[in-house]
């Protein structure tokens, strides 16, 4: 398939890492019994407001109400190293194939409210983000709204923390670095076509928008 990299880009847009279901997606998830393994997820994502420091200081991202099979994907590749985070690399690397899915269930379903955000995005975007959204058609992967992604291995991208939302974008410029980086052609080719600027930008819009994602406190941190 000989496409041209900019239009397999477009329909990666903002995917955060568009990654492959491999292996723990093969296993059931027992959101149960994930509740009994969240110990080393809530030091960072049980935490209202908590912000990392590494590769920069920006909010963690909230996770309870992303997809199982996202969350899936993205300690996967953490385990494998095409998400280089050293953190991150060390909890997913201590996980077998069920805790994954496990964890996977128990925040997909955890803080679930029943009420979704509306079909399209309340909030218009600027002139320029509606050009830039344009240029990387974000709505083929994430839906219209930006919550209800096209694909469950996706992310839900609406409402997520905008300084995350960037870090994590330019993370796939990064090249030749042992500790920094995501390594994914098609969205290092979608990022590398934005400048810095314009990526905050993006991230700003889509992390002003509605969303399914919580950060909700754990009860060791009440």
């Amino acid at each position: 398939m000989n496409q041209p990299l900019s239009t397999l880009s477009a329909l990666a847009v903002v995917c955060m890492a568009a990654l492959p279901p491999v292996q723990a997606q093969q296993v059931p998830g027992d959101a149960q019994a994930g509740k009994q393994k969240i110990a080393m997820c809530i030091g960072c994502h049980g935490i209202p407001g908590y912000q990392a420091s590494f590769p920069e200081v920006h909010k963690v991202p909230m996770i309870s109400g992303q997809s199982a099979k996202y969350i899936s994907a993205a300690l996967l590749a953490y385990q494998k190293g095409e998400r280089k985070h050293p953190t991150m690399r060390g909890i997913a690397e201590s996980l077998t194939d069920k805790d994954i899915a496990d964890l996977s269930a128990y925040y997909e379903q955890h803080g679930k409210t029943g009420t979704e955000p509306p079909a399209k995005p309340r909030r218009e975007p600027s002139a320029q983000v509606a050009e830039l959204l344009k240029k990387g058609t974000c709505a083929s992967c994430h839906g219209e709204n930006f919550a209800q992604s096209t694909d469950p291995s996706y992310p839900s991208i609406a409402g997520q923390h905008a300084d995350y939302l960037f870090v994590a974008l330019k993370s796939y410029k990064i090249e030749n670095n042992t500790r920094l980086g995501r390594g994914n052609a098609i969205m290092a080719g979608f990022a590398k076509q934005f400048s810095n600027a314009e990526l905050k930008a993006l991230a700003r819009y889509v992390g002003s928008l509605d969303s399914k994602l919580h950060t909700l406190p754990q009860p060791d941190f009440r």
